[in-house]
């Protein structure tokens, strides 16, 4: 289940929508450009596939996408918790590059969540629009749209990302501190495994 919360760029205290229904989340983003879809569930694929894994199981939809969208590269990125004594350290550092507010200039940021979750903060026309993806959501953030991502204090998650440039993901940061002012990952991450709980 995959979760929008829209509130004003003021701040969190008002929510102006909350919806878990795919087709009022596809319907609400549409106007910003944004692409929301969702694909078949490949369960046979485990959480920290490898790439090779992860394009034989969605080779139909990548092959489709590209087709529409003509992107040069594709590719996968996953981290998920381990031993590892780094992993604290790498899961720090992944998530501060991607945390505070950016656009991309020359290219869509476009992912399909193989397993895991994360979160896309659209900063868009006055609204900041939350929108918790999950195994089996893709996201496409036009160009030039101000945004960031959250995938909270211990990452777990595997994406395949879609470029339309070869050098792959290009942040321009804007420098502004609004995302520290809205609910990070690990909040609404929460609350929406309590509700879950609780249907």
């Amino acid at each position: 289940m995959t979760l929008l919360t829209t509130w004003p760029e003021s701040g969190p205290e008002t929510v102006v929508r909350r919806t878990a229904d795919p087709a009022e989340i596809a319907e609400a983003l549409k106007p910003l450009g944004v692409r929301f879809e969702q694909w078949p569930i490949r369960e046979d694929v485990p959480f920290d596939a490898d790439s090779a894994t992860v394009f034989a199981a969605y080779g139909p939809e990548i092959d489709r996408l590209n087709a529409e969208e003509g992107f040069t590269t594709v590719d996968v990125l996953g981290l998920h918790p381990s031993d590892d004594p780094e992993f604290p350290v790498k899961a720090k550092a992944a998530r501060e590059k991607f945390l505070q507010e950016h656009t991309h200039d020359d290219d869509d940021e476009v992912r399909f969540f193989v397993s895991g979750s994360g979160i896309f903060y659209l900063h868009v026309n006055g609204q900041v629009h939350a929108v918790y993806c999950e195994k089996g959501d893709l996201l496409g953030v036009p160009r030039g749209t101000t945004h960031w991502f959250d995938m909270g204090t211990r990452p777990s998650f595997t994406a395949i990302r879609f470029f339309h440039e070869e050098d792959g993901w290009i942040g321009t940061f804007t420098g502004s501190t609004i995302a520290s002012r809205f609910p990070d990952y690990d909040t609404i991450d929460a609350g929406y495994r309590r509700d879950k709980a609780a249907a």
